[in-house]
């Protein structure tokens, strides 16, 4: 028998340790070279592990949600094995006996069935939410059912009666994935208030790091100014098919934004620095961070030297981060460096909001909803289409004054996009 380990990819230097999430595979199946065995959460990015060979997964090391480091040996694939008709149950036999045992020992846990066999966490999950461990599927090793099978089988449970009516009434695309509670109409039922706890991923857990080390270590101060986008959005009417046929993509708003923002950074080479120590860090390229909702959270990945992409150089490389995060295939190098930070509540109908600085920038711009609003022009009032701009900025090095002026600085460069070729 020649069997080849299945190992954690590298991870970053600054990731020590990452999750399993769910295998895709159970013991006894067979594999293709390069396919998929599972997906690795980093408080960052996710990894995929493909087959490093062809043949038959022998055994699974580390189960679903177990924590790992890079290098570490999570499964082994049996080359010249062939695929029996079911999972294999033998790859760990002295393993099972004592989970059995452990699991009809738990205070709350029922016995598990013939079909499987239920790990301690999984059978302490599952018999507090009554669920028969017998009618999960196990993807552990020898067909046991682990506590990410237990999560999952908890969620699929609490969302099956509330999700045809979520479906209908969400204002937005709720990603599938999370887990959803089930809120029942049936006012009489006062003693049934259902709730669900769910940890935290690690890329939830980073965020929620990364924006607390914001507020408690920058000075953030916002300064708010209105635009009115017509000049941009006749500019993209009059050429938006011509543009679309010509690049193969579409003309949107945002590249107008990050081209306003360097326009701006020029100006105030303060507004692209940031903090290191006591020391200002001044840089002289644009890495433009623009936020990307996702269904496992919010991510940031970076447009490199954005002075010297092409508006459809920006809005093809913006388009591809979009169905990255949507497919979870953001790289860490996608996601590493940038100079200063753009987030569009506007898609989901924002009006106004204070964005949160992405340390170690200095600044960021919020971009909201484009509304109809009478404003006076020459003494008279006129309907336009006005988008309120936000710029959050560390007092600790930038001065108002500065803030002010850059943020000014995109307002006119959007309200006469001209400036944005002759760079005045």
């Amino acid at each position: 028998m020649a069997q080849i380990d299945v190992k954690v990819p590298q991870l970053s230097e600054s990731v020590a340790e990452a999750t399993l999430l769910q295998w895709k595979k159970k013991p006894g199946e067979a594999v293709a070279q390069d396919e998929i065995l599972i997906e690795i959460e980093t408080d960052k990015v996710v990894l995929e592990v493909p087959a490093p060979a062809a043949g038959v997964l022998a055994a699974i090391v580390k189960g679903d949600g177990a924590t790992v480091v890079a290098d570490e040996v999570i499964a082994t694939i049996d080359t010249e094995a062939k695929a029996s008709a079911a999972p294999a149950a033998a790859s760990a036999p002295a393993a099972a006996a004592p989970a059995a045992a452990t699991a009809a020992a738990a205070p709350a846990a029922p016995a598990a069935s013939s079909s499987g066999v239920a790990m301690p966490a999984a059978a302490k999950i599952l018999g507090e939410q009554g669920i028969d461990p017998g009618s999960v599927a196990g993807s552990g090793r020898g067909g046991r059912v682990t506590k990410g099978d237990a999560l999952n089988a908890t969620a699929a449970k609490a969302a099956a009666p509330a999700a045809a009516a979520a479906a209908a009434s969400a204002p937005f695309n709720t990603p599938q994935a999370l887990p959803q509670v089930d809120a029942r109409v049936d006012l009489s039922a006062y003693d049934e208030r259902p709730e669900q706890r769910v940890p935290m991923s690690r890329l939830r857990a980073r965020i929620a790091q990364r924006l607390v080390q914001s507020q408690s270590e920058n000075a953030i101060l916002t300064t708010f100014n209105e635009v009115n986008m017509k000049p941009v959005m006749d500019l993209r009417n009059a050429h938006k098919d011509r543009f679309e046929k010509e690049h193969g993509v579409k003309l949107g708003f945002m590249s107008f934004f990050v081209k306003a923002a360097v326009h701006a950074l020029r100006k105030y080479p303060i507004l692209n620095a940031s903090v290191d120590g006591n020391d200002i860090l001044y840089h002289g390229y644009f890495d433009i961070g623009i936020a990307v909702g996702s269904p496992r959270g919010l991510v940031v990945p970076i447009l490199r030297n954005v002075d010297q992409l092409s508006f459809a150089d920006i809005e093809r490389q913006i388009a591809e981060f979009g169905v990255k995060a949507r497919d979870g295939k953001l790289a860490i190098e996608d996601l590493t460096g940038g100079t200063f930070s753009i987030s569009n509540g506007g898609v989901f109908g924002s009006m106004l909001s204070t964005p949160i600085i992405n340390p170690p920038q200095a600044a960021i711009l919020g971009v909201h909803a484009t509304k109809d609003r009478p404003v006076v022009e020459n003494g008279q009032v006129v309907i336009r289409p006005i988008n309120y701009l936000a710029m959050s900025y560390d007092h600790r090095i930038i001065d108002g004054r500065e803030a002010v002026l850059g943020l000014v600085a995109m307002k006119e460069a959007l309200e006469d996009p001209a400036r944005l070729l002759l760079n005045l």
